[in-house]
């Protein structure tokens, strides 16, 4: 009996030819996706059975201060400025070794769980009960950017990719009309070190993460032309002309990769022509929806001041586009807050005055990340969706002036949810000042967090790996421990 495959390879040579090929590509798009990889995956079966298919990454810029939001410390509030003892040489970034500090805000439980969060991070305590906090992570250095690489790509170094490259390397597109990687910067403008941290460096260039700023005029710079004379047949016809040349100057140079990663670039780019403009349009959305992301005040007008309503309309349209981006195939959502070295501050670098700047990045982080947990979670997103919130470091419990707080590198906080993330919980604390992990001896790296979000993706983070400089490169470097207590 003759199966479709040798019928068609016995017709006529174009047609059969055609047609097989595109059979071969379905077949094989179906059984990347019953292994949940995508197309262009380096992978071609996962390691093992994955309970998450798509990241969304929260990164505050300049360190939160985990003591003020959500790391609890009744140690600083009855011993609030008294000299600051920490028992141990203390190097300080600046001068932050003033009296201890309680925070500004107040405390208390929210849900089953009883998580203490603070009043600026109120709006998460609807879904405190989702989350699973990690109060013991540690760095390796105060200073921003190589912090913000640590955390962003798992070195501290430039010149690697971002975790949401190596999702994309390794996992592959789930849309081919939108990329698999999309960042979403602060609309004030870029973090420290700015692109390099969501970059392929080593890996193909068609894995790094695609920057859109959806407050902007034009969200995706360079998408559509901008000249009056360019028309549709003329955009076309430019367009295949430009792929007969990029094809046969591929031709000429077998094995280099990068003109073929910019050839997919562009073949994207002028997918997304339609496919970008759709999912970046909150028109349509219902306003109880825009509601739940802070957004019913929509294009208001602000004033210089930092105040709640901006940080919340801008915060949670990022949210909601990130919904949307999900929900249409994107895998990595990259989605930051603060930008470098902003003066007056808007970043979470708050040397000078905790209560000013947290006070409203906090709340509208708040609104927009309580937004997109409860969105996803209706929608039967969150279950295979893991949210993370990160930040490059902490903060220190002495004071830094009167007011402010200096860079603690020693202990800070993370949060996950949902993906096969355990909910309500809190995982390895820190001491009672929140200098220092309680348990000095076993605290949380970055490794760690990023070999369990891979596990939960369905991948053993030390095979996933990338030969560079005779060197096999992974996201966790030559460590990371799976977090079995995150594991639901």
């Amino acid at each position: 009996m003759t199966n479709r495959r040798d019928f068609l390879s016995q017709s006529a040579h174009g047609f059969g030819a055609l047609a097989l090929a595109s059979m071969l590509q379905a077949d094989g798009v179906a059984a990347a996706e019953a292994n949940d990889v995508g197309s262009g995956a380096v992978l071609k079966t996962l390691h093992r059975p994955a309970k998450a298919k798509r990241i969304v990454q929260l990164f505050m810029s300049g360190a939160a201060s985990h003591l003020d939001l959500w790391d609890y410390k009744p140690a600083l509030e009855k011993h609030h400025g008294e000299a600051s003892n920490f028992g141990e040489h203390v190097e300080a970034f600046q001068n932050g070794l003033g009296p201890w500090m309680k925070s500004p805000f107040k405390f208390k439980g929210y849900g089953q769980s009883g998580k203490m969060l603070s009043d600026v991070v109120a709006p998460l305590g609807e879904v405190a009960d989702e989350m699973a906090f990690i109060h013991n992570v540690v760095g390796k250095t105060g200073v921003h950017s190589q912090a913000t690489f640590l955390q962003a790509t798992g070195f501290q170094n430039p010149g690697f990719p971002g975790m949401g490259a190596w999702i994309s390397y390794g996992l592959g597109s789930m849309n081919d009309n939108l990329p698999t990687f999309v960042v979403l910067p602060d609309h004030r403008g870029y973090p420290s070190n700015g692109p390099k941290n969501w970059s392929s460096a080593f890996l193909p260039a068609s894995t790094q993460g695609t920057t859109i700023f959806p407050q902007r005029d034009i969200p995706i710079e360079d998408l559509l032309p901008k000249s009056d004379f360019v028309t549709g047949d003329s955009d076309r016809d430019g367009l295949a002309l430009l792929s007969r040349l990029n094809r046969g100057f591929e031709q000429q140079r077998p094995g280099d990769s990068r003109l073929d990663a910019r050839i997919k670039t562009y073949e994207l780019a002028a997918k997304m022509q339609l496919s970008a403009p759709e999912a970046l349009d909150l028109s349509k959305e219902p306003d109880h929806i825009l509601k739940m992301y802070g957004l019913e005040t929509a294009g208001k007008t602000y004033g210089s001041e930092i105040n709640v309503p901006e940080e919340a309309e801008y915060f949670g349209r990022k949210c909601l586009i990130a919904r949307r981006l999900l929900e249409r195939g994107v895998r990595y959502v990259q989605i930051w807050s603060g930008n470098d070295n902003s003066f007056p501050r808007r970043n979470w670098d708050s040397h000078e005055d905790v209560e000013r700047d947290h006070g409203p990045l906090a709340n509208g982080m708040a609104i927009g990340a309580a937004g997109l947990i409860k969105d996803l979670k209706q929608r039967g997103l969150l279950e295979d969706t893991i949210i993370l919130w990160t930040t490059e470091f902490g903060r220190m419990p002495s004071t830094q002036g009167s007011k402010g707080r200096d860079h603690n590198p020693y202990v800070f906080s993370n949060w996950l949810c949902g993906g096969g993330i355990k909910p309500g919980v809190t995982h390895g604390p820190s001491d009672q000042w929140g200098y220092k992990p309680l348990d000095r001896d076993n605290p949380t790296q970055v490794y760690d967090i990023h070999a369990t979000m891979l596990h939960l993706m369905g991948i053993d983070h030390t095979k996933l790996t990338f030969l560079s400089n005779g060197i096999d490169r992974r996201l966790t470097d030559v460590h990371g421990h799976v977090i079995e207590d995150l594991l639901a």
